[in-house]
């Protein structure tokens, strides 16, 4: 009965309650005067509970004490992240089961409070007054623009872009916090992305003829495709492996549902 207890409680060190997520909608010309846009960064969605860092799936962060110490007592929605095109780096820090110094080259950026009543103005607003009175080394706001019109927002959005980011995320600033995919919280990008998993291997031609050419992969909706481009040498030599589940970018969807100009991203690792 013992080891029971012990195995449980060695179990819910590392996993916990799955947190309900606000999701983001994909941006379609929608009316977004007054909105606030800030940029999408590229790193690891976390939740802050009050107590612990918990990733989407559910798994508790291996955080420092030293990187959460200082936190508000109350949930925090927001992103891992260090700089711009870094994903593989910060993602290799969080999936560690220990903590490790690693952290101070991260922060988390905060762009909710999710149990506060309100629109997201207010929302911020709370933690903000709590960063202003407290001394918090590792927590900050991301950083948020009022948006006046579609002109605007694509100037955002290409400086973003120029400078090596993801895209933007622009969200009503009077609507409350929901637990699911909203209208009102919207991602802007030149390309789309999504995941696949990938089904199998296809050697190259020319100078990739004895390494990988492409893939052949599933999407989420049951779209079978191929993938050629986006890999680096070292990723042709060593390409995912069969059933790993990677991101891609592409331009839009043919008739077929197909995505048009599919490019490899990174591999996802499920966190």
């Amino acid at each position: 009965m013992r080891f029971v207890w012990l195995c449980f409680v060695l179990t819910s060190l590392v996993w916990g309650a799955k947190p309900e997520l606000l999701l983001l909608e994909t941006y379609k010309d929608q009316t977004i005067s007054g909105w606030l846009m800030s940029e999408k960064m590229d790193g690891v969605r976390a939740y802050w509970d009050g107590e612990k860092l918990i990733s989407r799936g559910g798994t508790f962060f291996a955080a420092p004490l030293w990187f959460t110490k200082d936190f508000p007592p109350f949930a925090v929605d927001g992103e891992l992240w260090s700089r711009r095109d870094d994903f593989e780096h910060i993602q290799s820090i969080v999936m560690q089961k220990e903590a490790h110094e690693g952290w101070r080259e991260l922060a988390f950026y905060a762009f909710d409070v999710p149990k506060e009543r309100g629109g997201l103005t207010k929302r911020l607003a709370k933690l903000d007054y709590y960063l202003s009175s407290h001394s918090v080394d590792y927590l900050k706001i991301a950083p948020q623009f009022t948006c006046k019109d579609e002109n605007e927002l694509q100037r955002f959005l290409h400086e973003v872009e120029k400078a090596g980011g993801e895209g933007v995320v622009i969200r009503h600033p009077n609507m409350p916090y929901v637990a699911t995919r909203d209208a009102y919280s919207l991602k802007v990008k030149t390309f789309h992305d999504a995941e696949c998993r990938v089904l199998s291997h296809h050697k190259g031609e020319g100078k990739y003829k004895d390494v990988l050419g492409s893939l052949t992969c599933k999407n989420d909706v049951g779209v079978v495709f191929k993938i050629g481009s986006g890999f680096s040498d070292t990723q042709r030599h060593n390409p995912p492996a069969i059933g790993a589940r990677i991101t891609y970018k592409y331009k839009e969807l043919t008739k077929n549902g197909k995505p048009r100009f599919p490019v490899f991203v990174r591999i996802r690792e499920d966190l």
